[in-house]
């Protein structure tokens, strides 16, 4: 099981490897000058050249990408030299020294992600702090809904399987998987907090934390998570409800459920003894990509309900051209992504004792 573990995380960091690299080529060339981005309109030549400076923009590709790593990695390299980009700066780095070779010092730090262009030099990684979490939050309650109605409902379909009610569940979820996420958060947003706003006191935008009319700081404002996470979760839970049913009738025509049956079993209690566990490997894969995806998928939702998480932010940071922002972010989720994968494959292993995990 280490050795198994060992082998992912290898996996996993060259993947990082890979999207980083792809990342920082994306963004260094686009056109325009990062420096003007971040002064804005009324820069000067001499403001120009000294942000230049600051931050690396006037070296070559090269050497803007190793700096890149640098940042990113937790052992780093650092120069003694105070007008190199690489000088160590403890308080920036929140770094600590192992050991120094000549004029280099090699530090273990957090991973640096810069600062943003327009949030007057605040760090990506407090920006992203500060929103990650209302997405976090949004996409675990959209899978909770999802994986908590997706399996009963496919549990129903299967006990009343060609009936009324089976088709009219596979009619739902054809229907939920066809419509956009941004086209049924429009929808619900109109009817459920603007038409039936008086019966369900629901708002048509809001995020986590509202702040008090009379000045009393922020407070949560749970209302708010019920519509977005509903939006969000509309789809995973069709394919969830989908694939249950698919997986359950399968296991079901297996030979140790014919012999419980002719024990005298009921259908209901075959399948909650016997069949459940089995039938959920594809559908711990399904939930795995879309909670993965909802980290990323969750900007249109996010902006139309006014969410404050890092969907919302990437969206702001692209409208403002806020490079590091975005870069971050998009690390962060790709990173998310990578190690939910292998908490996935783990649980592989223990749903279904054929998956090799040595």
């Amino acid at each position: 099981m280490v050795g198994y573990i060992l082998q992912k995380l290898g996996y996993a960091l060259l993947t990082l490897f890979g999207v980083v690299t792809v990342i920082f080529l994306l963004f260094t060339i686009l056109p325009g000058d990062p420096a003007k981005m971040m002064l804005g309109q009324n820069q000067t030549a001499e403001q120009v050249e000294i942000v230049k400076k600051k931050y690396g923009f006037d070296q070559p590709i090269g050497t803007q990408y190793l700096n890149y790593i640098n940042d990113l990695s937790p052992i780093s390299f650092h120069s003694k030299n105070e007008g190199d980009y690489s000088y160590l700066r403890e308080n920036k780095y929140n770094a600590k020294r192992l050991f120094t070779v000549g004029n280099t010092t090699v530090v273990v730090k957090t991973p640096y992600l810069r600062e943003s262009f327009q949030k007057n030099g605040k760090e990506v990684t407090a920006v992203i702090a500060e929103t990650l979490p209302n997405t976090v939050i949004l996409a675990v309650s959209a899978i909770i809904i999802a994986i908590a109605i997706g399996i009963f409902l496919g549990i129903i379909s299967v006990l009343y399987k060609d009936g009324w009610i089976d088709k009219s569940i596979q009619l739902i979820s054809t229907l939920g998987m066809s419509v956009p996420s941004f086209f049924s958060a429009i929808i619900f947003a109109w009817l459920f907090g603007y038409v039936l706003h008086d019966l369900t006191n629901l708002n048509m935008t809001g995020s986590l934390y509202e702040v008090d009319d009379f000045g009393d700081g922020k407070y949560i404002q749970w209302k708010n998570l019920i519509l977005p996470s509903i939006v969000l979760g509309i789809r995973p839970l069709a394919v969830v409800s989908q694939l249950m049913r698919n997986s359950l009738l399968e296991v079901l025509n297996k030979d140790y459920i014919r012999t419980a049956k002719a024990k005298g079993l009921s259908l209901a209690t075959t399948i909650r003894k016997h069949a459940l566990k089995n039938s959920l490997n594809p559908v711990v894969t399904a939930v795995s990509g879309w909670f993965a995806s909802m980290l990323a998928g969750a900007v249109f939702v996010e902006y139309i309900f006014g969410w404050n998480g890092l969907g919302k932010e990437i969206v702001d940071a692209l409208n403002t051209l806020d490079l590091p922002v975005i870069m971050g972010a998009v690390i962060v989720i790709a990173s998310l992504f990578i190690f939910i994968n292998i908490i996935v494959d783990l649980i592989y292993g223990w749903l279904d004792p054929k998956v090799s995990t040595r």
